[in-house]
């Protein structure tokens, strides 16, 4: 049997809102997916890699369940 590693709330490395201020969104309302992926090539054009893994993460989290 193996030992499985207890799961723990992502926490500390997160600044929570820097999305929404980098793609000026209010915090109350969702981003729309469109906006991240437009964020996310333009990220990538650029050579942004701090704004490439936030619109990353924010793409892969929307498929949570939570």
């Amino acid at each position: 049997m193996q030992h499985r590693a207890k799961r723990r709330p992502i926490t500390g490395h997160i600044k929570k809102g820097a999305l929404h201020s980098d793609l000026g969104v209010p915090q109350d309302e969702p981003i729309p997916t469109g906006k991240i992926e437009a964020a996310k090539a333009r990220a990538k054009k650029s050579g942004n890699a701090e704004l490439v893994k936030r619109t990353t993460f924010a793409l892969n989290a929307r498929k949570w369940n939570h």
